[in-house]
């Protein structure tokens, strides 16, 4: 008995990183979300987690992928699964950019940095927001201080909102050049900012505000709030790095109302003309994020624009637009291959990623499956999380029996 009992008793070594402790226990994206919930205050975790009125989109981004079945093919050889690709006339090796997200650093005080190491040691783009936490010019140091995993140089994109004040969005953009960022996004969806019924309820500003109606959550999730209290005030970096920000525009410093801010400081009148400017004023590639419709992306083809993005903002902008995913294919057949396709919104495994390759997707962003990882366990967590998504991916397409991901739009593998 004493044999037998010896053959199975067995104890896990004792892992002292706390963060690699909690990675031990996760699964999937899902169980980073929740511990994501557990670990950030009810405030700032809905802010992350929340989208628009009835939340009908927030939910349809992923229902939409999960309808999608597989027609595996067997007896192919995928002995070597090869998932790179082409994107934005460069090698990837994973059809993965992960999106511009603002105040990531209420997720971890690490925030965008931890993120773009991440990314380096994949070798994938990583996107940083005009309201990022994080300036263009740290995010930049950051990556370079890491070796790179991809082939050519690191690869950094910035993501423009176009404020009232033309001379600050310039601005950032030639730092953007000067950093040596390759490509510019612009997001084109928020004309005005979509009604985000979680943060209304919760009255959330940014930055948080620890006041006597949040203290009992602030202490309910200590960890938490003794990294916001110990690290430098979150603001919008770029905004308040820049040389010829307005004192009328605010940056981060005191806390405000996202949506008073987006539809005071935006510019609503918005349109196709903006293209040729960014045009005159850019010399890198040119990615237009939002588009929703076929239409728009034959617009964007005939204007000149690199990559259509096809996004909903994660569902916290119009509630009832069309998921991504749904979009690709006839967007794909409208333009041919004369424009690159990005789907965004939704991925939460690698088998998304090959369902939208499938469908004829250049690459997939994400966003929030990298800030639930951050909150769960900061840069190992977003490693954990790049990790899952590559794998799943190729799992995937060696069930499905496609040793290629270029080879994904030409094989008949998906059912209704």
């Amino acid at each position: 008995m004493l044999t037998t009992l010896r053959s199975v008793l067995r104890f896990r070594k004792l892992q002292l990183d706390g963060d690699l402790r909690r990675l031990a226990t996760v699964g999937d994206v899902g169980d980073l979300r929740r511990l994501a919930k557990k670990r950030l205050p009810a405030g700032v975790f809905d802010y992350i987690d929340g989208g628009a009125e009835d939340e009908r989109t927030l939910r349809e981004n992923t229902e939409a992928y999960r309808r999608i079945g597989f027609r595996p093919r067997v007896l192919r050889d995928v002995s070597e699964i090869d998932t790179s690709t082409m994107l934005l006339g460069r090698p990837t090796p994973l059809p993965l950019v992960l999106a511009p997200t603002g105040f990531t650093r209420i997720a971890h005080p690490e925030g965008e940095l931890a993120v773009a190491r991440a990314c380096a040691r994949v070798g994938i783009p990583y996107t940083l927001s005009t309201l990022g936490t994080r300036s263009i010019e740290e995010l930049a140091a950051a990556s370079d201080a890491v070796e790179w995993a991809g082939e050519g140089e690191r690869r950094l994109w910035f993501q423009v909102y176009t404020w009232k004040d033309r001379g600050l969005v310039r601005e950032m953009i030639e730092r953007a050049a000067a950093a040596n960022y390759e490509a510019l996004v612009l997001t084109v969806d928020t004309a005005m900012l979509g009604r985000r019924e979680r943060d209304v309820r919760r009255g959330m500003e940014l930055p948080p505000k620890l006041g006597i109606d949040t203290l009992w959550d602030g202490a309910r999730r200590p960890g938490w709030t003794l990294r916001f209290l110990r690290n430098e005030p979150i603001v919008f970096a770029n905004v308040a790095t820049s040389s010829g920000a307005s004192a009328s525009i605010p940056d981060g410093t005191k806390a405000l109302d996202l949506a008073t801010h987006v539809n005071t400081q935006f510019d609503p009148a918005l349109s196709w003309k903006e293209i040729g400017w960014l045009r005159s004023i850019w010399d890198g590639k040119l990615v237009v994020k939002g588009i929703q419709t076929v239409a728009d992306t034959v617009l964007a083809r005939d204007h000149g624009v690199d990559a259509a993005c096809l996004s909903n903002h994660g569902g916290r902008q119009l509630d009832g637009a069309p998921a991504p995913i749904d979009l690709v294919a006839p967007c794909r057949a409208a333009v041919d291959d004369t424009i690159e396709i990005i789907a965004d919104g939704g991925v939460r495994r690698g088998s998304d990623i090959v369902k939208a390759k499938a469908r004829g997707a250049d690459a997939v962003m994400a966003g929030r499956v990298y800030l639930y990882a951050l909150a769960a366990a900061g840069e190992p967590g977003v490693d954990w999380m790049l990790d899952f998504l590559g794998e799943g991916m190729r799992r995937t397409m060696a069930l499905c029996g496609v040793a290629t991901a270029a080879r994904l739009s030409e094989e008949k593998i998906l059912g209704v």
